[in-house]
């Protein structure tokens, strides 16, 4: 029998993915953009509409980055408001946990929980950025081993206070003392449609894996390929156990993009083309200048790499991951550019914009499901390139596809997130 996927559509926004030139692109923040594309995800059948969290703008030496997009709305308000336009279609938003309070958060993810009639989603995320944690009060940031304690504590204490309502309707008082969190009272909202919210966590790290494996629903991870795909499921499935979970109780859903052509050869040169658009003569010197660390304005994006090295304590770019080891990264730029001819912009389009899939709709659904078939992820979170209509032809062309092998639903089975996702509702622990 034929494995199904799960599906879910990510609204793009500040990243390297979206093409924001191309004259097809829309607004970030009008809420027609969001409707059009949930609606669009929810014709298609897919399990959840993902938002992604912005709490600062992002700057590059000084100033906001005038490439970036400026104005991140609060997911949860957004989902609320999709709720309303929506009927089956899961509403997940990511939602720090480094920087909210356990009874606040729980509050607002239960009410759209209720609104939606169970098709919430909290993606937990955790930052070790100071940048980001001036905008609030507690500032500063915390260190790196205190994130995941943090909200493994979060999510526990969340969970209590979904929980302090019994499921005929009764609230009870709730109480938590721990390292991070002192709490009393009573919870205001009662126990919603699908017990609690589904839990999804995004972070390939060691702590980040054990964290999914010990207290997560999804996984979002960022690999995309059929080895690294297998290598990094068979990790998270093995881990499973020791909580006393089986294999289908967290599902692995890597994000991807896909790039679609009426024949192979047309596939990948409309790939060609996006990643050049992705990739813009100043976005080049943008990614080069992250990578060094240092001004390189100057620098033609059509000629070679500089010559001089990166300067590693740097931080002319703020609000964006760091690298491990800029020295090396720009070794090995140097090294590609050197054997194939390479200059700043062809570099970085070699090695920051590549797609996951890329065919006809008749590959890439082929190429979808032996993903799913082989252990390389339970379903895919898919990244358009375009705002908002980036996600109609993988849901005009390729869903039918795999509709017709028996590995995607044609139907909503149930009403809820959970049920979507084949998960049961959580065990009520008054």
């Amino acid at each position: 029998m034929t494995k199904q996927m799960h599906l879910a559509a990510h609204f793009p926004g500040v990243n390297s993915t979206t093409v924001w030139a191309d004259p097809r692109s829309r607004s970030q923040i009008d809420f027609a953009s969001f409707e059009q594309l949930a609606r669009t995800a929810e014709r298609g059948k897919f399990d959840f509409f993902f938002l992604a969290e912005g709490l600062r703008l992002r700057e590059h030496n000084g100033l906001i980055h005038d490439l970036d997009v400026v104005g991140r709305p609060e997911s949860l308000t957004v989902l609320n408001a999709l709720a309303a336009v929506t009927d089956r279609l899961g509403l997940a938003a990511t939602v720090n946990a480094t920087f909210n309070e356990p009874y606040e958060l729980a509050r607002r993810l239960a009410t759209l929980d209720h609104l939606s009639e169970g098709r919430a989603a909290w993606n937990v995320v955790t930052s070790s950025d100071a940048f980001t944690g001036e905008n609030f009060r507690r500032g500063g940031y915390l260190d790196r081993s205190d994130r995941y304690t943090r909200a493994a504590e979060f999510v526990a204490t969340a969970r209590e206070l979904w929980d302090s309502w019994t499921p005929d309707g009764t609230s009870r008082p709730f109480a938590h003392s721990g390292q991070h969190f002192q709490v009393s009272g009573e919870f205001t909202v009662p126990r919603s449609p699908q017990g609690h919210p589904v839990v999804i966590q995004a972070g390939d790290s060691g702590e980040g894996r054990e964290f999914a494996a010990s207290a997560a629903d999804v996984i979002f991870t960022r690999h995309g390929t059929l080895e690294a795909g297998r290598i990094f499921y068979a990790d998270v499935k093995a881990r499973l156990a020791k909580y006393g979970r089986q294999p289908d109780d967290l599902k692995i859903m890597p994000g991807v993009t896909v790039v679609i052509g009426d024949t192979d050869a047309e596939a990948q040169q409309n790939a060609a083309e996006i990643r050049r658009l992705q990739v813009s003569p100043q976005n080049a010197i943008l990614a080069l200048e992250q990578v060094w660390g240092r001004d390189l304005s100057s620098y033609d994006p059509d000629g070679p790499l500089p010559d001089i090295d990166p300067d590693p304590g740097s931080r002319l770019s703020q609000g964006r991951a760091g690298l491990a080891d800029p020295l090396v990264r720009a070794a090995e730029w140097r090294a590609l550019s050197a054997a194939k001819g390479l200059s700043i912009r062809q570099t970085v389009i070699e090695t920051t914009t590549r797609q996951s899939f890329i065919g006809s709709p008749q590959t890439v659904a082929a190429e979808l499901e032996t993903f799913v078939s082989t252990g390389a992820a339970d379903g895919f979170i898919l990244v358009p390139h375009l705002t908002p209509g980036g996600l109609d032809p993988f849901v005009d062309r390729v869903v039918p596809l795999l509709q017709e092998r028996g590995a995607f639903r044609s139907e909503y089975a149930g009403s809820t997130l959970r049920s979507h996702l084949g998960l049961a509702e959580p065990v009520w622990k008054g």
